[in-house]
């Protein structure tokens, strides 16, 4: 008897697998995958074996660049590849690319290379980002360029990137995301009370959560206040996570609401009437596409990923990174028309519905499997 195909994830952290590869991973097991994820193992590890999966812990150092951390992680992954003979090998995000295709070197398998955003050293300016970008776009064109590899982008505009950096544009696939779980997630009602906002994700620099706030307090100064929801944690792994200082600070102010982790995002879209999203770059906002689902009408900055899914006039506003006049602006337009607001829902969960399904994105991505180990 033929053994089932065997797909591995490799996963900086559990939480993360659970937030955003679930539904994909999901999707494989249905279709006869033996699904395996390596990952560090914080608090989501019986989530994963909830999920039949086979969960192999790693100890990773994310975001250390010392090679001592860096030959260690290396080996204990090719130690696992050698051990599971993967056919295929999903590598979410930058880091675990990077660090998977080096562990896969020479190994008889499929690399699989999920680039989401491209993260701090693509979306940054100052120095140390300008030196690792130099660095890793000559590594990316020499580990995604070999047989047997292949690139997986979010939005047109990773895939340009992709391309400029010398990647071959026949290896590069693009899938929007992991999709939105659209039963879940159901239209909710606008709240009482006065107009509310929500951010949700890593508590980042590059999330735009400075313009935010001072768009906030811009609202205050005009005498058109609105309250601010910010759920999520800061990312200490990251150079551009707020500082804890900084995010007392923001405790302290009555305009601004600090949620941290919320399990349900139900009850954040349930408390609010708009969805924000100031980023700098994204792959495709995962928090965007919930609130969609949620029938949130949504305000971004005009960058990749976000543009993919606030369609201005159709289920929101684009406005420019960085611009907290500008994003006042746009928060109090939509504070101020209801009608705008109940137009925005409505086709925000049709696109929710009809092109980001988790549903849809799965058989998506099963395809793609099958397509690349030859099933």
């Amino acid at each position: 008897m033929n053994r089932p195909p065997v797909l591995v994830y490799l996963v900086t952290e559990d939480w993360y697998f659970v937030s955003h590869r679930l539904p994909m991973a999901r999707a494989a097991r249905d279709a006869g995958y033996e699904v395996h994820v390596l990952t560090n193992v914080n608090q989501h590890g019986h989530i994963i074996q909830n999920e039949n999966f086979h969960l192999h812990p790693l100890q990773w150092r994310r975001g250390s660049l010392h090679p001592a951390d860096l030959i260690a992680i290396i080996r204990q992954i090719r130690g696992l590849y050698r051990a599971l003979r993967p056919d295929i090998a999903h590598h979410v995000a930058l880091q675990p690319a990077v660090i998977g295709s080096l562990a896969a070197l020479g190994l008889p398998m499929v690399s699989l290379n999920a680039l989401a955003g491209l993260g701090y050293a693509f979306s940054s300016t100052d120095a140390k980002a300008r030196m690792v970008r130099i660095v890793l776009a000559a590594l990316l064109r020499r580990l995604l360029n070999r047989k047997r590899v292949a690139v997986l982008v979010q939005n047109p505009d990773d895939r340009a990137m992709m391309e400029t950096l010398g990647v071959s544009g026949d290896r590069i696939f693009l899938i929007p995301g992991s999709g939105v779980d659209t039963e879940h997630l159901q239209p909710l009602p606008e709240p009482d009370g006065p107009i509310t906002v929500a951010y949700v994700g890593r508590l980042l620099e590059d999330k735009g959560l400075r313009t935010l706030v001072a768009a906030s307090a811009l609202l205050n100064e005009r005498g058109r206040p609105v309250r601010v929801l910010i759920a999520g944690e800061p990312d200490p792994a990251n150079p551009t996570s707020v500082l804890a200082e900084e995010i007392e600070r923001w405790r302290a102010r009555r305009d601004l609401s600090l949620l941290g982790y919320v399990a349900d995002i139900r009850q954040v879209w349930a408390a609010a009437h708009i969805a924000v999203l100031p980023s700098r770059r994204e792959g495709l906002p995962k928090s965007l596409l919930e609130a969609a689902a949620c029938g949130r009408p949504m305000i971004a900055s005009d960058v990749p990923g976000c543009r993919e899914i606030v369609r201005p006039g159709i289920d929101g506003l684009l406005v420019p990174p960085d611009d907290a006049a500008a994003l006042a602006d746009a928060i109090e337009r939509l504070a101020s028309d209801a009608e705008l607001r109940r137009k925005f829902s409505v086709a925000a969960r049709h696109l929710a519905e009809e092109e980001y399904s988790s549903a849809l994105i799965g058989r998506q991505i099963v395809a793609l499997y099958d397509r690349l180990i030859g099933r």
